[in-house]
């Protein structure tokens, strides 16, 4: 067997060196180099149940070289993961937690990129007799149908604290009822605690009426017999933003990262993605793209700021 020369010996411990404690190969490659950056955000299970963030994620995933971490929950827990430093990012639906949770030093740099809207549904023959009335007017009919006929007239809410069943508690306080009165009323008010698509086929199995975004509805639609009944009314309007979980709480945060999703959503590409996702399969839009300020046009109160991108 030939001794190894000095030249040789080197050269082994210098290999030995890069692979081990460098990551780099003998080629000089680096897997360090390669390793992806994460960037976890927590959002409602309408964006999950549509199938956006499916449509989304590897596009930004190429486009920034991350690991995105989507994690599904109603916007009520989403908002105690952002509490928690759980996440980095949240993509939500309710303007007055959004706005609390800010307030409270938890989130920055909130922006809208997407809206549409709610619809009251149920089955065609209607027994309630809601068709085309107002919102307001329809959960009082449903209140009063309801408790006269809980064989006929059945309600399912989310009943989850998610960003749906808050605007339902709204429409509910416009209507004149106070929650815990409504949820008491009889067997015909029943929460599923569940995400916006169980909710609505469970809705669906019992001919019940509900609450659901636009998106969800058409994204579902195939399998159901239930119908549109209310789809006009200013408590409809469904505005999701996202905003990232302030570094200054939470230093671990992936801040740039999450200004990076932002700036995404709202970017010309990213509008032009959202407008055009489920059109080919649907024949219409399941979110209307609202970033850059176009939410001025559905009365954001914060247009300006929502037209500034991330710095």
């Amino acid at each position: 067997m030939k001794k190894l020369s000095l030249l040789g010996i080197i050269f082994i411990l210098a290999f030995v060196y890069l692979t081990f404690f460098t990551g780099e190969s003998a080629t000089g490659s680096s897997s360090s180099s390669s390793r992806k950056e994460r960037l976890r955000v927590a959002t409602t299970t309408s964006l999950y149940d549509t199938g956006l963030w499916d449509y989304l994620e590897p596009i930004f995933e190429k486009k920034f070289n991350v690991e995105l971490d989507v994690i599904y929950a109603g916007t009520g827990i989403a908002l105690e993961y952002g509490k928690r430093g759980d996440v980095d990012a949240l993509a939500i639906h309710d303007r007055v937690r959004e706005d609390e949770f800010i307030k409270q030093g938890y989130g920055i740099n909130r922006r809208c990129f997407a809206c549409n809207y709610f619809i009251i549904v149920g089955p065609k023959i209607d027994p309630a007799g809601i068709k085309d009335i107002s919102p307001v007017a329809a959960f009082k009919k449903l209140i009063q149908e309801g408790e006269k006929n809980p064989d006929k007239v059945k309600f399912i809410s989310r009943g989850d604290d998610s960003g749906t069943h808050a605007r339902e508690k709204k429409i509910w306080e416009k209507a004149g009822y106070e929650y815990d009165t409504v949820q008491k009323s009889g067997p015909w008010y029943i929460e599923a605690g569940k995400g916006m698509g169980p909710t609505l086929l469970m809705a669906n199995e019992i001919g019940a009426y509900t609450l659901v975004d636009t998106g969800t509805f058409l994204a579902y639609k195939g399998n159901l017999r239930l119908i549109p009944l209310v789809r006009k009314g200013k408590e409809l309007l469904n505005v999701y933003a996202v905003m990232a979980v302030n570094p200054e709480k939470y230093p671990h945060v992936n801040i740039k990262m999450a200004n990076n999703l932002i700036n995404f959503l709202i970017s010309d590409e990213g509008q032009k993605l959202i407008g055009e996702f489920g059109v080919e399969r649907y024949g219409t839009q399941l979110f209307i793209p609202c970033g850059r300020g176009k939410c001025k046009k559905v009365g954001c109160p914060t247009w300006k700021e929502c037209a500034k991108p991330v710095r």
